[in-house]
């Protein structure tokens, strides 16, 4: 298993806690934030609640990837990105991930300083991609999808599917201990496959990378509870604390402040010991 992973300037100690990698969604059809944080002031304020909240990587995102989501175009993507990503680096120091599939958008915005592409396809989307990652030397985040939902054993077709990410990443030339894994909830999967990924999470360590669980207010949550998406907060926190027992590096969450509590009294019990 990778030992550690440097994301930016900062280095992440692989199975000793989970981080907490907080949401900014600067797109106006976000699933959970609409149009919220698509003004300057509004996002920035966000970064600068999520950072004294203790965030330790922050995700943008130009392109909503819900559910039937409108495809942009590249050069939209750009636009509404770099003028972001540029003050968000100018006036905090944290890791800063950018959430796109498309390379020609990875090879034009990581120059203003992202440390971490975190791709929904696991570079299967955009052939380009795994180069642009590799030549840039930053860290990536593959996450598991597929076009649909079929398959014969779900989570060794999942560990099979990402597996094959991995391949492309290190053929390409990304190394080993720049590579994160995403089980994927919520892409290519019904409700019953979601929570059974979520409950055999922890047989992605098989790959010998670190990974990550993303599953904040996701429908999931809002199905199993019959919940609407502002409703969902204590659901993403039982998601949380799940993936801090079953190993997770990183979480992906909108509530950055209650999931690191929640992930803190989790790894408090499991370090006492019995």
């Amino acid at each position: 298993m990778v030992e550690s992973i440097k994301i930016g300037n900062r280095t992440f100690e692989i199975g000793s806690k989970t981080y907490v990698m907080g949401i900014l969604n600067v797109t106006p059809d976000s699933f959970s934030d609409g149009s919220k944080y698509n003004d300057m002031d509004a996002a920035l304020k966000r970064v600068e609640t999520m950072a004294e909240e203790g965030v330790d990587i922050i995700d943008i995102g130009g392109e909503s990837t819900r559910p039937n989501h409108i495809k942009i175009s590249a050069e939209e993507e750009i636009s509404r990105v770099v003028p972001y990503v540029k003050e968000i680096k100018k006036r905090f120091d944290i890791p800063l991930s950018l959430d796109t599939y498309k390379g020609e958008v990875a090879k034009e915005v990581i120059p203003y300083g992202v440390d971490l592409i975190n791709d929904i396809w696991g570079l299967k989307y955009d052939g380009m991609m795994a180069s642009v990652i590799a030549k840039s030397g930053i860290a990536c985040c593959l996450m598991h999808n597929r076009k649909d939902a079929g398959y014969a054993d779900l989570v060794n077709d999942v560990i099979a599917d990402l597996r094959e990410s991995l391949d492309i990443a290190i053929k390409s030339g990304i190394k080993k201990e720049k590579i994160i894994t995403d089980p994927g909830i919520g892409f290519a999967k019904t409700l019953g496959q979601n929570l059974m990924i979520t409950n055999n999470m922890e047989r992605l360590l098989e790959l010998d990378v670190p990974y990550l669980l993303g599953a904040s207010r996701k429908s999931m949550i809002g199905l199993t509870l019959d919940l609407p998406i502002d409703e969902r907060e204590e659901g993403t926190l039982a998601t949380s604390v799940i993936a801090a027992m079953k190993g997770a590096s990183f979480v992906r969450v909108h509530d950055v402040k209650k999931s690191k509590r929640a992930i803190a009294m989790t790894e408090a019990i499991i370090k006492s010991g019995n």
